[in-house]
């Protein structure tokens, strides 16, 4: 299998050094150049079109975000940003991720080198994740394709009733246009909802914010001890783990620390395994786009306990990893495409109701 190859776009000569340096260092990736600036990057781009992109976002004379738009309309390619820890550079970032890029790398301000090292396997993942990614898919997500709002299956009524019910939701590379698809066809009266998307440190909150001026129901990086209601959806908060407890008659979170789990923190398996715990058959486990195994194995874990599990069908993700690993283990009682995920939050089946719909 060949390398993936990757062209670097950053006005820092120290970042593209470091970068180059670190992704060399990784089996299975070569970096085959690098330019300061957009303006230099397409004319060596025409020459030879490389597998993945890493973007800086703020560069003189053409910024990445017009680069990026101009990429998706013309040459659709994946790419991945590198974006400052602040929050202007976090909510660039989102529009980025919603203008078609496929995932997000961390760079700090001081001890570049020292960072970069560190990050080494969150850089792996986040190239190679890039490389598999299906950009016709993207496009189409970018593009705001079937965002129409879908007719819920049950009354309202009968939803906002049901506060002991639980969605959890998993996923990575893709995941933040495939997360907006669904939110946003989701009415105020939806299921409480918990989200692990795997995204650094420092960006989970100008996403959680992005969604919510755009969703009728409420979303927000979770905070320890926040309450999983109805028309509330909790995203896990970049760096630190997400679980669900059981507090009487309601479901709390907890926000942990802790090491990476299926190399990643947050980790979709630690939030499943938790709502194994804390909901069981009263949950739904929803696993989506991602590269990886991640959720695998918690997915079972749920399933064993008689909840309702269910898979992004292939055509539909970006990244057919997550999905096709938690199927392969026996975990998923079936997968649906991307744009029926909404129905299946709003309409809450048990088990049987959905493998009977389904013919599973």
């Amino acid at each position: 299998m060949s390398d993936i190859r990757v062209f670097l776009v950053d006005d820092s000569a120290v970042v593209r050094q470091v970068l180059g340096s670190v992704i060399d260092s990784i089996p299975g990736i070569k970096v085959i150049g690098s330019a300061p600036d957009p303006i230099f990057a397409l004319k060596k781009l025409e020459e030879d079109w490389p597998d993945v992109i890493v973007l800086d976002i703020e560069m003189p004379r053409m910024d990445g975000i017009t680069f990026l738009k101009k990429l998706m309309k013309e040459h659709p390619i994946p790419v991945v940003i590198c974006s400052t820890l602040t929050l202007k550079g976090a909510e660039v970032t989102m529009e980025a991720m919603s203008a078609g890029a496929v995932d997000i790398l961390t760079k700090p301000t001081a001890n570049l080198k020292g960072f970069l090292q560190e990050s080494k396997t969150l850089m792996a993942n986040a190239i190679k994740g890039a490389a598999q990614a299906k950009m016709h898919r993207v496009s189409s997500l970018s593009a705001g394709v079937a965002k129409q709002r879908v007719k819920p299956i049950l009354p309202l009524k009968a939803m906002a009733e049901t506060t002991d019910r639980v969605i959890a939701i998993g996923t990575s590379t893709g995941g933040t246009q495939a997360l907006e698809s669904v939110l946003t066809r989701l009415p105020k009266t939806a299921p409480g909802i918990v989200v692990v998307q795997h995204m650094p440190e420092a960006f989970t909150a100008a996403f959680a914010s992005r969604l919510d001026s755009i969703c009728e129901v409420t979303v927000k990086e979770a905070k320890d001890n926040d309450r999983v209601m109805p028309g509330i959806v909790l995203i896990a908060p970049g760096g630190m783990h997400l679980l669900l407890r059981r507090s009487g008659a309601q479901y709390r979170v907890e926000v942990k620390d802790g090491p990476l789990v299926t190399r990643h923190k947050p980790s979709v398996n630690v939030l499943f395994r938790s709502v194994a715990t804390a909901a069981g058959k009263n949950a739904i486990g929803i696993i989506m786009t991602g590269m990886g195994d991640d959720g695998a194995k918690g997915m079972m874990e749920l399933h064993e306990t008689g909840a309702l599990t269910v898979g992004q069908d292939e055509e539909s993700c970006v990244v057919y990893g997550m999905p096709k690993e938690a199927f392969k283990l026996g975990g998923v009682d079936g997968e649906i495409p991307l744009s029926e995920i909404p129905e299946l939050i709003t309409s809450m089946p048990s088990r049987k109701v959905f493998l009977q719909a389904n013919k599973v």
